[in-house]
C-alpha cells in the first residue's frame, strides 16, 4: 500500500493558512537592491553588555538545564523591573516563567485557558498568530475589527457586542503591531470595566511596552482588579533589540502560572541558559542604551510619518511600536497589489494589512526599525510609485 504522508496530516494544521509576514521576507531573501521595510526586527545589534554576559557564561561552562521556571536571578530580575517600570508586583518565585521568546509564552497561554468551543476575543489588526494558536488551543477565535476612524483602539461599546455565553478571554497588544496603537490608562480601566463585568481572561501581550512615544505606558494588571485575572507577556526582543536569543517570560497568578509550566516543560523544558545570563545583565545595565534606541525609533517615527503624508497617503500617527500602517486605498490597489507592485517596480518591501486581518485591506505595513537612510531612500522610491496612482 502506498503511503501518503498528506493523509496523516491533522485538518486543523492543514487549513492554518502561512504567515503573510514570512511571505514577503521569502520574497525579498537574497534579492538585490531591495529595501525591506517588512520584518518587525530592530536594526540595532545587542547591546555589548549582553553579547558579553553570554561570551562569559560559555567560558564559565554555563551550558546546562535551568529549571523550567527559569533562571532565579533572572525571574528576580524580571519581577523588579515590571514593579519599577509599570507598578504592578510578581512573586518571582511561583508567578513569572522564563519562555522561549513571548510567542511561546502566547502559545502556552491559550493552551492552558482553552477549552473546545471556548471563544477567544481578539482585536484586528494584530500580530499575525494570534489567531493560529488560537485554533491550536481547540478554542473560536472571534475578530473585534478596529479602524483608523478610532486610531485603531478598543473601546468597551464595541466589545460588548462580541462577548457571548462562550467567551472565555481576550488577547490584547498595545503598542500594537502593525498599527502602532496605544492606549492610555483612562482608555484601558474602561475597558477593564468590560472584562471584569463579563468575568474574562486577559492574555495583554506588552512585547512593545517600553516602545511608546506619547506619554507612557499603563501594563493593564495594574488597574483595579486586574491583576489575577491578567496573563502578562513580554520580552527581551525589541527594547533591548535581542530578537535572536528568544528569551520572553509570562507574569501571572500562580494558578496560572502553575499549570502553564506544565506544558513548557513538556515541550520547551526551558530556554537557553546562555540567553537567560545575557537577559539579566539587560536588565542591570542596558537601560541607557535601550533609552537611546527609543529616541531613534522617535526620529525615525517622525520622519516617515511625514513623508507619507506629504505623498498623499492617508497615516493615523502611531505612538507605540515600530510600525507604521498607512492607507493605501486612494491608490486603487488592493494591499496585496500595492505590496507585489511596490516590490517589482520601486524594490521596496511592505507587508499588505491584509496579513493581519480583513479589516486590514486597504493598508500597508512598514517597519522603521531601518536606519534613517534608509527610510529615506524607501520614501523616495515609494513616492515615486505613488505618484504614478494619485496623480
Amino acid at each position: 500500500m502506498t503511503f501518503i504522508p498528506q493523509n496523516y496530516i491533522t485538518p486543523t494544521v492543514k487549513n492554518l493558512p502561512p504567515s503573510g509576514i514570512r511571505k514577503f521576507f521569502d520574497l525579498v531573501s537574497g534579492a538585490k537592491d531591495i529595501i525591506s521595510l517588512g520584518v518587525g526586527e530592530p536594526d540595532f545589534v545587542s547591546p555589548w553588555h549582553v553579547r558579553e554576559a553570554c561570551v562569559y557564561s560559555l567560558e564559565k561552562g554555563y551550558t546546562m538545564y535551568t529549571s523550567n521556571f527559569g533562571l532565579p536571578e533572572l525571574r528576580s530580575a524580571i519581577a523588579k523591573y515590571l514593579d519599577k517600570r509599570f507598578d504592578v508586583l510578581y512573586d518571582d518565585k511561583k508567578e513569572i516563567i522564563v519562555t522561549v521568546g513571548a510567542s511561546e509564552a502566547v502559545d502556552m497561554a491559550l493552551r492552558t485557558i482553552c477549552s473546545p468551543g471556548d471563544e477567544i476575543l481578539i482585536p484586528e489588526p494584530c500580530y499575525v498568530s494570534y489567531k493560529p494558536c488560537v485554533v491550536l488551543a481547540g478554542a473560536v477565535p472571534v475578530a473585534i475589527p478596529t479602524s483608523d476612524v478610532d486610531e485603531f483602539k478598543l473601546t468597551p461599546e464595541v466589545i460588548e457586542t462580541y462577548i457571548t455565553p462562550r467567551t472565555k478571554g481576550i488577547v490584547i497588544s498595545y503598542p500594537n503591531n502593525p498599527t502602532g496603537a496605544i492606549m492610555t490608562r483612562e482608555e484601558l480601566a474602561a475597558i477593564s470595566k468590560v472584562l471584569i463585568k463579563h468575568n474574562l481572561v486577559v492574555i495583554s501581550d506588552e512585547i512593545y511596552a517600553e516602545l511608546t512615544y506619547a506619554g507612557t505606558h499603563t501594563c493593564i494588571a495594574s488597574l483595579p482588579d486586574m491583576k489575577d485575572r491578567t496573563i502578562l507577556i513580554s520580552g527581551m526582543s525589541k527594547a533591548f533589540a535581542m530578537t535572536g536569543w528568544r528569551i520572553g517570560y509570562v507574569a501571572a497568578h500562580e494558578d496560572f502560572i502553575q499549570n502553564m509550566v506544565k506544558i513548557h516543560q513538556y515541550t520547551m523544558l526551558c530556554a537557553p541558559i546562555m540567553g537567560q545570563k545575557a537577559a539579566i545583565e539587560a536588565f542591570s545595565s542596558c537601560f541607557d542604551e535601550v533609552s537611546r534606541m527609543i529616541e531613534e525609533y522617535d526620529q525615525r517615527r517622525r520622519i516617515i510619518l511625514k513623508r507619507m503624508r506629504d505623498m498623499g497617503l492617508s497615516v493615523v500617527e502611531p505612538k507605540g511600536a515600530f510600525y507604521i500602517f498607512p492607507s493605501i486605498k486612494n491608490t486603487g490597489l488592493s494591499s496585496e497589489e500595492f505590496a507585489g507592485r511596490l516590490l517589482k517596480e520601486g524594490k521596496v518591501a511592505v507587508v499588505p494589512g491584509s496579513a493581519f486581518a480583513e479589516c486590514g485591506e486597504g493598508f500597508i505595513r512598514c517597519s522603521y526599525a531601518s536606519s534613517v537612510k534608509q527610510i529615506m531612500e524607501a520614501m523616495d522610491r515609494m513616492e515615486r510609485f505613488v505618484s504614478k496612482l494619485i496623480n
